[in-house]
């Protein structure tokens, strides 16, 4: 017979004493609410339109999507990781601002996939983070109100929300560096997040002067995924935020949404000059640059003959402590690259 965690016999206790406390005390559930915030930790997070209270100790942390899993690692958290899932690449071995003994860990890999509510519960867990809103969802590792009523913080990428009015207007490096420093509160390591949001704002400085602010910037297509119909980087997510602090136009900046999907005659009529391939295990840089070639319509694109490409890593492409680098990695590969009257048609 399935024996419960003790952890799960006390959360749900405290959750029947919270709704009896609540019933017996006037005006119900907000007065029952504040006092379970003041109780359960030392101030509040809010992501995505959800307030999570701190815990006292984040003994035990189960993280969702490799941005959230490496926000923890990089923060010196891998210690504190009950469970990883859904991960989405390797481990980077350097992330700048942070110790590259930091990488090499064993992680505890829960499962390849986002895991089921009950398999996390399992793992007793104080803070459970997430890279995408849907992670924390009733078809996911169960929604966050679940979460809330177990007295479990959640904390998804604010600029991963769902809905658009609770995402970044345009996603800049200072929501980034908030959102690691929202992880370090969460996890009790907020001198740890300073540190490496310090270190960030150092290095973003000295790219933002090697770069400049210039308008005279390369056209770039940002191909995420798909092949007959691209899925590409829009005007106001991370894939604008990298290109931009790289040096990079973007040849859909008008779209007011992180992602876009158009037609491969309409990025051929917008004549890209470079064309960012996002290598991931499922379509990975090479599979794009072969796809790019064999279609009529981009083969004959000039980014494509002169082949005009830079590579970044899919993990690398949300919002996170691998921001900057990717943005580093990007404006270091464009410098490599000839410039196009330069080349051959």
């Amino acid at each position: 017979m399935h024996r419960p965690h003790p952890r799960a016999t006390v959360l749900a206790a405290t959750s029947l004493a919270a709704a009896l406390l609540a019933a017996c005390t006037p005006g119900g559930g907000p007065d029952a609410a504040a006092v379970g915030t003041a109780s359960s930790g030392t101030g509040t997070v809010t992501s995505c339109g959800a307030t999570a209270p701190v815990p006292a100790e984040a003994r035990a942390v189960v993280a969702l999507k490799s941005s959230a899993v490496e926000a923890v690692v990089a923060l010196g958290g891998a210690g504190q990781l009950a469970g990883v899932a859904a991960l989405d690449g390797e481990l980077p071995t350097h992330v700048t601002g942070v110790d590259d003994a930091a990488w090499d860990v064993t992680l505890p890999v829960l499962s390849a996939d986002v895991p089921s509510f009950e398999a996390v519960l399992d793992l007793e867990p104080d803070v459970v983070l997430a890279g995408w809103e849907s992670n924390l969802s009733a078809e996911g590792a169960g929604g966050r109100e679940d979460w809330a009523d177990l007295g479990v913080a959640t904390w998804v990428s604010p600029s991963a929300c769902r809905d658009p009015e609770l995402q970044p207007d345009h996603l800049t490096f200072d929501d980034v560096f908030a959102e690691i420093e929202a992880i370090g509160t969460l996890l009790g390591r907020e001198e740890e997040a300073a540190s490496v949001v310090a270190a960030q704002r150092s290095a973003l400085a000295d790219l933002t002067a090697r770069v400049g602010q210039g308008t005279d910037r390369p056209l770039a297509l940002w191909w995420s995924s798909g092949t007959d119909t691209p899925y590409v980087g829009g005007g106001i997510g991370a894939p604008q935020l990298i290109m931009d602090t790289a040096g990079l136009g973007n040849v859909v900046a008008e779209v007011a949404d992180t992602w876009a999907s158009l037609s491969w005659e309409e990025i051929a009529g917008r004549d890209p000059e470079v064309i960012v391939l996002v290598d991931s295990a499922w379509n990975t840089a090479e599979h794009k640059r072969a796809a790019l070639a064999a279609n009529p319509v981009t083969a004959a694109m000039d980014a494509v003959r002169q082949e005009r490409y830079l590579v970044v890593p899919f993990p690398a492409t949300q919002a996170g402590v691998r921001t900057l680098d990717a943005a580093l990695t990007l404006a270091d590969q464009l410098a490599a690259l000839p410039a196009a009257a330069e080349v051959a048609p």
